[in-house]
């Protein structure tokens, strides 16, 4: 750690460009949906459906064509039970 005058460089958090503070967003929003589902785990789930309902529209319904996995099975369940569209197809 260094001092600069009375700010120590652990004292400064910049972020060095756009992306990184999207990223930083989104673990902070992370840690934060942890926090919740420790104490309610269905209110943690019905946050992340809704997070995910609301991506997918402002993507043009594209959302799930990013994931892969288990993620994308969330996303299909979460997308069909709150009425979504089905994914675009090319």
């Amino acid at each position: 750690m260094t001092t600069f005058g009375q700010l120590e460089d652990t004292d400064i958090d910049i972020a060095i460009d756009d992306q990184e503070a999207g990223e930083r967003r989104s673990m902070e929003l992370a840690t934060r949906i942890r926090l919740v589902a420790a104490e309610d785990p269905e209110l943690a789930q019905d946050l992340v459906d809704e997070l995910i309902v609301a991506l997918d529209r402002a993507m043009g319904g594209t959302f799930r064509e990013y994931l892969d996995g288990d993620a994308r099975e969330v996303a299909e369940r979460a997308l069909s039970e709150n009425g979504s569209v089905p994914a675009r197809t090319s």
